[in-house]
């Protein structure tokens, strides 16, 4: 973006310059300035903290974190280099360091900032216009905004895939120009454009209705295990399905060898019913097919042996029929 002096009758290019050439640097001079300027940020800002660092076992630190006036907290990540450096991810981290923070903690952090010299939690409810706290309601989402001279292709074709997938990440470009002696800051929001700001907003609304609306489709029915047409377990998921149906006919004592490789063979939830953990992939560690961190689920012939839980919708019936036909004493209904 050029920037122009007027001149009597004609417009004089504002030449452009870096901070790097200006000696500005970022934590003492750039962050400081954005602290007590919140507002060429974004307005409606309240710092809370500077260089915040409150996490167990990390030495990262949050250049500024604020809270907007919906009460979410905003994680500012600030560079002075042409292309953003991995600011993106690095605001994420943090992001994720602070999405457990109470108001009790915010007021820490803010008393802390304030240097105890005003009310922290009094300030604190003037800026959201509260008459009292409202926990439930306090940093229900995280946001972040990256500033940075300029960003690469690499951040902004991120961020804005990182948006699409229901995160709130702004990028404002701070660029620098000098007029004279005068050194001249342009604050430009670049993503989401100012303009349709709004419009991804309601987008976003959208996707997460059509999100809830799938998620009360879920299956959430829960099932009953009979042994000899008395109540063995009831009230459980589908997940633990092969588990618990497993579990109960090893204490009745109906898992012989034949029993037990029918069991074993089993694959009627896409995984074989029964591993060892020697057995388990990697991959099926990765998603949690088995219960593989916790001792062995069964024992047979002094091995130990883990329970598939990839019960989906389309597999339970299947399953029942199956350990009714080959277990005469075990019923399984659903609720």
């Amino acid at each position: 973006m050029a920037l122009y002096h007027i001149e009597e009758n004609t417009l004089a290019p504002i030449k452009k310059t870096a901070f790097e050439q200006e000696a500005l640097r970022e934590r003492q001079d750039i962050q400081r300035l954005l602290k007590e300027n919140i507002e060429v940020l974004e307005d409606d800002l309240l710092v809370i903290s500077e260089e915040y660092g409150e996490f167990e076992e990390s030495r990262r630190r949050i250049d500024l974190l604020a809270v907007d006036s919906d009460a979410n907290l905003v994680v500012i990540e600030i560079k002075r280099t042409s292309d953003g450096g991995h600011m993106e991810l690095q605001a994420i981290r943090y992001a994720a360091m602070v999405a457990n923070m109470t108001w009790e903690n915010a007021i820490d952090a803010y008393d802390q900032y304030l240097e105890s010299i005003e009310d922290a939690e009094s300030k604190l409810l003037d800026f959201l216009k509260w008459d009292e706290p409202k926990r439930d309601e306090f940093a229900n989402r995280i946001r972040i905004i990256l500033t940075s001279a300029d960003f690469s292709k690499e951040i902004t074709t991120s961020v804005l895939w990182l948006n699409q997938m229901d995160l709130d990440i702004t990028c404002i470009r701070l660029e620098l120009f000098k007029l004279n002696d005068d050194l001249i800051i342009n604050s430009q929001q670049i993503i989401p454009l100012p303009e349709t700001e709004s419009y991804q907003i309601a987008v976003r609304e959208k996707r997460r209705e059509i999100q809830a609306a799938k998620e009360s489709y879920k299956d959430r029915s829960t099932y009953t295990l009979l042994m000899n047409n008395e109540v063995y377990e009831e009230g459980f998921k589908k997940s633990d399905l092969g588990y618990i149906a497993v579990t109960a006919l090893s204490e009745y004592g109906l898992l012989d060898q034949a029993g037990f490789e029918f069991l074993r063979a089993d694959k009627s939830c896409s995984f074989q019913l029964l591993k060892t953990l020697d057995e388990i992939t990697d991959n099926e560690k990765k998603y949690s097919k088995y219960r593989y961190k916790k001792q062995p689920e069964i024992i047979f012939n002094n091995e130990g042996y883990f329970v598939a839980r990839n019960w989906g919708v389309l597999y339970v019936d299947g399953f029942i029929e199956k350990l009714a036909n080959q277990f005469k004493a075990l019923q399984i209904l659903k609720d």
